[in-house]
C-alpha cells in the first residue's frame, strides 16, 4: 500500500472515480483494490502512460518519489512551459523533499545559467498541508466558476 492507494481509496470513499494508468513492470504490483474494476489501464511503455494521464490531467500532485515521479514532473511541467498543455495547478508535498530540487532550479537553471525563466518558477507550488494543496487547486479554477455564463 502506498500514496496511489491512499488516493483511489480517497476517491472512491467520497464516490468520485477512481482510475489506475498502470506499468506494466516485473517488479511491480498490480491495480491496487481501489480503483475502479472497469478504469484500469495497464501500459508497456512509459511514454504511453505519461501522454494518458497528461492529456486527461486537470492537476498534478507530486508526493515524494523516485526517477518515475521526477520523470512525470519534468514532463508535465516542459508541456506546460512550451504551451503544448494548458496550464493546470502543478503541487509539491513536501518542503524538505523538494526543496534542494526547488533551490537549484532557481539557482543554477534559472539564476546562473538561464535555462529557464523566472516565470517557469512559479508554475509549481510546494507545501506540507493537504489542505492547502486543496486550496491551490480549487483558486487555480475559481475564475472559471465565476465566469458569467448566458442564460438562454
Amino acid at each position: 500500500p502506498g500514496i496511489m492507494e491512499a488516493a483511489n481509496k480517497g476517491a472512491q470513499l467520497e464516490e468520485g472515480k477512481s482510475v489506475g494508468l498502470n506499468i506494466d513492470l516485473p517488479f511491480e504490483q498490480g491495480a491496487n483494490q481501489y480503483v475502479d474494476p472497469d478504469k484500469i489501464f495497464n501500459y508497456n511503455y512509459f511514454f504511453v502512460r505519461k501522454v494518458m494521464f497528461v492529456k486527461y490531467a486537470q492537476g498534478f500532485v507530486f508526493m515524494p518519489g523516485g526517477f518515475g515521479t521526477m520523470d512525470e514532473m519534468f514532463e508535465s511541467l516542459t508541456l506546460i512551459q512550451t504551451h503544448k498543455i494548458d496550464r493546470v495547478p502543478i503541487v509539491m508535498i513536501g518542503k524538505s523533499y523538494w526543496g534542494g530540487l526547488l533551490s537549484w532550479l532557481k539557482d543554477i537553471m534559472c539564476t546562473q545559467e538561464s535555462n529557464i525563466n523566472p516565470a517557469d518558477l512559479d508554475l509549481m507550488k510546494v507545501t506540507d498541508d493537504p489542505r492547502e494543496a486543496v486550496e491551490i487547486i480549487s483558486k487555480f479554477y475559481e475564475p472559471e466558476s465565476s465566469r458569467i455564463r448566458p442564460n438562454f
